[in-house]
Parts: structure tokens; sequence; C-alpha cells
């Protein structure tokens, strides 16, 4: 310890002799020395504070960012426009270094806050309930797999292809250590194969799980499918971008019983891949299946607006391994931007974000596949990704991009290995028509 805090070799002895042990090393002596490093760590030679600020900007400097880069990449994380309130807001030190509230009802400010989150998240996806929040798109995804099998008391989950990859994978992962399978269902022309979704339904399916706008961008029939779940008394469960719901119909309004989705499009930036926020929003009757906390509103004594935590089904208190869930996050600080941007872009906003998402990209559509050089892979109406391939292998074009400062789409044949040279692209209302035509440019000469 001493090599890392200014600690003097008489005050490494003091803090020794207190704990009655004779050195360092001595702490570590449960570890089995073939586990152990056995050298000293490198961490170079030490520098001063001035020496510490360069080398430490040079390594940043190494990055690019967004900021750097005109962004075509979406799969999942997505470069939209934000506020710049979000961040003045969030990053006042009561919500900075606000930590989750386990007394509560002394923390009015955090409470609100995350009322105030769930009761958009409701309007947004047409749901219940809503708790806050999850870690990430994926494992909201995945606790809503794991409340369709509880309240069904079924032991199979059904998962299109169509999902994101990591979230299957994610859902493969938890699937190892609980009581379920999870049967994957193909995709016919970049939308689920409905004919082998209805023929893999049965008694022990406990929910289905489509995501719309899929990964690919493509709108899915969630009137078909809505109807062939409920048939089966399984559950919808809906995984969707908020972003999509500016324009389209919600989860609640198609039939869902369970709704997640990654927020990080909701006002928080794409930080390098995280920290982001998952949200989970469902039907009233499931409230006391979903995991983590749901906070509601009250009366004090003095008949004021006060909020309570509701509900928190969680390991950390009496339920221990019993609980609903693992999750002990409520990834506050990202939820609280994600309402600051709700708040901020209202109805009108989040709309407008969604409808120029939609032009912009469709634009982009017709503007690479007009010369034949790029070719659609899937015919399907889309929202704002969509899927192109071309005889050129999908890393060079990427690179060849790169050398123009734009940050191409994302290399399909990395999960589809049928889609080899396949490209999603993704455009949101930040890209101008001058961005989408300089894309257009450099793909024609690659």
């Amino acid at each position: 310890m001493h090599r890392y805090i200014p600690n003097t070799e008489a005050d490494a002895k003091q803090m020794l002799d207190s704990i009655g042990v004779a050195s360092i090393e001595d702490l570590f002596k449960d570890i089995p020395k073939e586990l152990r490093l056995n050298r000293e760590l490198y961490l170079g030679e030490s520098l001063s504070e001035m020496e510490l600020i360069r080398h430490m900007k040079g390594l940043s400097n190494q990055n690019k960012s967004v900021e750097d880069l005109v962004c075509f990449l979406g799969a999942g994380a997505y470069d939209h426009y934000i506020p710049a309130i979000v961040k003045h807001l969030a990053m006042r030190s009561e919500f900075y270094t606000a930590y989750t509230p386990y007394q509560p009802e002394i923390s009015q400010g955090t409470l609100q806050a995350i009322f105030e989150y769930q009761s958009m998240i409701c309007n947004l996806t047409g749901m219940d309930v809503t708790n806050a929040s999850m870690y990430d798109g994926a494992t909201a995804c995945v606790e809503g797999a794991m409340m369709a099998v509880e309240n069904t008391k079924r032991k199979s989950i059904i998962v299109s292809k169509t999902v994101h990859p990591e979230v299957r994978k994610v859902l493969d992962t938890y699937v190892k250590f609980r009581d379920f399978q999870v049967v994957e269902i193909d995709m016919a022309e970049g939308v689920t194969d409905l004919e082998q979704l209805k023929n893999t339904m049965g008694k022990e399916t406990a929910g289905v799980i489509i995501q719309n706008p899929n990964f690919f961008g493509a709108l899915e029939d969630m009137a078909a499918i809505e109807k062939i779940t409920h048939e089966n008394k399984s559950m919808l469960i809906n995984y969707v971008d908020p972003i999509s719901l500016g324009i389209l119909k919600t989860p609640g309004e198609l039939g869902a019983d369970i709704v997640a989705g990654e927020g990080q499009s909701l006002g928080n930036q794409l930080n390098f891949g995280g920290p982001y926020l998952g949200f989970l929003a469902a039907n009233a009757k499931l409230v006391r299946k979903m995991p983590g906390r749901i906070v509601g509103q009250s009366e004090d004594v003095d008949g004021k607006r006060a909020f309570v935590l509701t509900l928190q089904a969680r390991e950390q208190h009496i339920r221990r391994f019993k609980a609903t869930s693992n999750i002990c996050s409520n990834q506050g600080l990202n939820a609280l931007m994600a309402a600051i941007y709700l708040t901020t872009m209202g109805k009108k906003g989040i709309r407008e974000a969604a409808v120029q998402s939609a032009q912009k990209a469709h634009y982009a559509f017709e503007q690479i596949t007009k010369s034949g050089k790029f070719k659609p892979v899937f015919n399907q109406p889309f929202f704002k990704e969509f899927a192109v391939t071309s005889d050129l292998k999908a890393s060079k074009v990427n690179e060849a991009l790169m050398e123009h400062n734009i940050l191409g789409g994302y290399e399909l044949g990395r999960d589809y290995p049928q889609l080899e040279n396949g490209l999603l692209f993704c455009v949101t209302e930040k890209r101008t028509k001058a961005e989408i035509d300089r894309l257009v440019q450099v793909l024609e000469v690659i």
C-alpha cells in the first residue's frame, strides 16, 4: 500500500504492527504463489504533476470520438444531439454526487428525479409501470425474459435473430445459471420468420423477445407477432429504440406485456461504450415481478407532495437469494440525464428527432444505392438504420471512410456470417445533407 500512497516506511510499519502483520507481503499469503505476479508491477518512472498531465493528454489525443469524426455508426449506441442543459444540470454537485437512496425518504430530490423519469418512460412506452433503472438495454431485456418465466411458470423463451446480437449473448450467459432455455428464431428478409415463430410456439413458451425497429433498423410485423404470442398465452417482450417512439406506435398500443431498451440515446453521450442505462416497463399486473426500485408519490404529514420508495425487489435487503433479481444499481445519474433530456425535448422534440432521423436515413439510403455499387441487403421499411452490401470487403470500406474522418457502418459479418460484406449504416438528426453527400461521394470512389 505504501508504494501508491505517500506514506513513510515508519507509517507503513506502524500500520502493519497495529494489525499484527510483519510485512505487506504477508497480507497476500492466502493467495497461492503461482497466481501471483511475482515481480514488480511496471508503471514506468515516477513523473511530476506537469509531466503526468502532458502524458495523459498525449494518451487521450490518440482517441478519436464523434467530436472528431462524422458518425454513421449505430448498432445500439447512437450519436443523437444532446441539449446543453442536460450536462449543465446533471453535473450539479447535488446530482453528480448523489448515491442510491438507502435511506430513501430523506432523499427527496433523488426520489423525485426517479419518479419523473419513471413517469416519462411510462408515457413514452405506453406501459403502466417502470423501474429506475437497469445497467443497460441488454440486461434490462434479460430481466424482462425472467419476469415472463416467473409469471407464466414456463421454461422457454423465444428470441428472434433480428434482436441485437449482444442482447442475445447476454441472455445466453444468464440462462446458464437459470432454469429455463432460449430458442432462437431465424430471420426472413431481415425480419422475424413468422412461420417459424408460429411453429416453434409451445406449452412451455413463457415469452417472445422481438426488437422493433430490429437490429437491422427494419420494422417488424408487430400485429402478427402479438397475435401469435398471445394466442399461445405467452408474453410479448418488446426491445425498442426510445427515439423511434416519437413517430411509431408505442409498445403498449401494440400489445406488449413487457418493454425493454437501451436509454443511451436519451441524453447520454456515447461515453466510449458506457456507462449507459436500461429501461424496463410492464403492465400493472407485473409490478411485483419487476426488479430494481419503483418510486411512488404520496403526501407528508403536512399534506405536501412527497416521494417514497414504493417497491424494491432487491437482494441486498431481507430477500437475499429469493430476490427478483441481482440488479443493485439504479444508474441514477444516467437516468437523471434521460429525465432532463425528455423534459427538455418534450413530445414535439422527440418527434422532431425521430422524423429527421428517418428522413435523413432514407435520403442516405437512396443516395448510397443509386449507382448500384452498394445494394440493399433487405427490402423492408426501416427507421434510421439500413443494411447495404457490395463486392468490397466491409472492413476495407470502413478503413477508406476513416481516412476521410468518417466513422462508417457496423460490419454485419461479425455476427451474421451470411452477410459478410454487409454494412449497417445509421443516420440521426445530427447529420447534415452535406455530410451525407460526402459519405456517398467517398463510397463511390473507394
